[in-house]
């Protein structure tokens, strides 16, 4: 990503331009990609952090054309703050994922997400906004979270994949609200597309994403053979006992996306009925 630094434009196809936002980290990569799309008029999807320079960039790029929607994949602080602040001052609605999310004792699920989202309209499999030339199609992934959406542009073949599949790294699936079964399921259906190209949240488009998208889903499957290989063992393990066997070297600033992650394994191979609970730890059943 050295070659497109933040806040200038790329023209990624004729009816594709992507901006990235100032806001790099070790859960965002270089930072969250809003896309411009269309022609005469024009969508934004996830137009990020409301960060005043970013958006100057995103109304540059708009140059007065109409809006006819600002799309959300999910409502995750990085992807749909700056919606508000662009609605007000393009006129257009925002739509996508319903503002809702699971919730959980432990009040994790509100951590990273957008408590002032509100969207004028919510997308459900199936719905469609268009403009002049282009159509934006949504396909329902949760997952990564619950009311995650990727949106397709069949004039191109493209698929905004929000952080559904990313150009850099995995999800972090994390529950309540995320639901490891759903994540692979929804990998499942992305594998039986035919889209020529993934335009993610973060990190570099997706040339080849029927490769990736099988990639992914090999690598779920192995930390999930290294979970029951683990405690194929006989010790009853915490989460943290896990990760610090199966991530050796990880960035430590990682560990807590990658205790979530697998807890959220934990929850299907539960749910399945190949491990069972025991207050803080985890056994084979």
């Amino acid at each position: 990503m050295a070659e497109h630094p933040t806040g200038i434009p790329i023209l990624l196809e004729p009816l594709v331009t992507r901006v990235l936002a100032p806001n790099p980290s070790p859960f965002t990569f270089t930072g969250t990609q809003s896309y411009v799309v269309g022609d005469s008029d024009v969508a934004v999807i996830d137009p990020g952090p409301d960060d005043p320079s970013h958006l100057a960039v995103l109304e540059r790029v708009i140059a007065g054309r109409p809006v006819r929607a600002i799309l959300i994949t999910h409502h995750h602080r990085d992807h749909s703050p700056a919606s508000r602040p662009l609605s007000r001052s393009t006129g257009a609605p925002i739509v996508g994922s319903a503002p809702r999310v699971r919730g959980g004792e432990d009040g994790r699920a509100d951590v990273a997400f957008d408590r002032d989202y509100v969207p004028d309209r919510v997308l459900a499999e199936g719905d469609v906004v268009q403009g002049h030339g282009w159509s934006l199609r949504a396909i329902a992934t949760p997952g990564h979270t619950s009311e995650h959406l990727a949106f397709a542009l069949p004039e191109t073949g493209a698929l905004f994949s929000g952080d559904h599949v990313m150009g850099w790294s995995t999800s972090i699936v994390s529950p309540p609200d995320g639901d490891m079964t759903e994540y692979m399921a929804s990998l499942e259906k992305l594998k039986g597309r035919d889209d020529r190209v993934y335009y993610p949240g973060h990190g570099e488009a997706v040339d080849n994403p029927q490769r990736l998208v099988r990639g992914m889903l090999g690598h779920r499957k192995q930390r999930e053979g290294q979970i029951l290989r683990l405690l194929k063992e006989g010790v009853a393990l915490p989460v943290e006992a896990m990760v610090a066997r199966m991530y050796v070297g990880l960035n430590p600033k990682l560990v807590p996306a990658a205790e979530r992650s697998t807890l959220a394994h934990l929850y299907d191979l539960r749910t399945r009925g190949l491990i069972r609970e025991e207050g803080a730890t985890w056994t084979i059943a």
